[in-house]
């Protein structure tokens, strides 16, 4: 599953808008939207050895904003 362990940030949903022509700052008729597709907005998870609360040593998915917070400790 991609889901932070830490703070359960999990992949979002959202939408993907194709456009053509040029915008109308730029001296154009202004942008056309030519499709719309859903897509998805992945969490950036790594695999990292974190130190337990109980001590022990464990492999988990962690989101990169846990890791820069310093939400866990990592394992040497």
């Amino acid at each position: 599953m991609k889901t932070c362990e830490i703070c359960g940030k999990k992949p979002l949903v959202g939408n993907k808008i194709a456009r053509r022509g040029m915008a109308k700052a730029k001296g154009g008729v202004g942008k056309k939207t030519t499709g719309i597709t859903r897509r998805r907005f992945l969490p950036n998870l790594q695999k990292i050895k974190v130190i337990l609360p109980n001590g022990t040593v464990k492999r988990i998915r962690v989101c990169t904003s846990c890791i820069q917070a310093g939400k866990i400790k990592k394992a040497v």
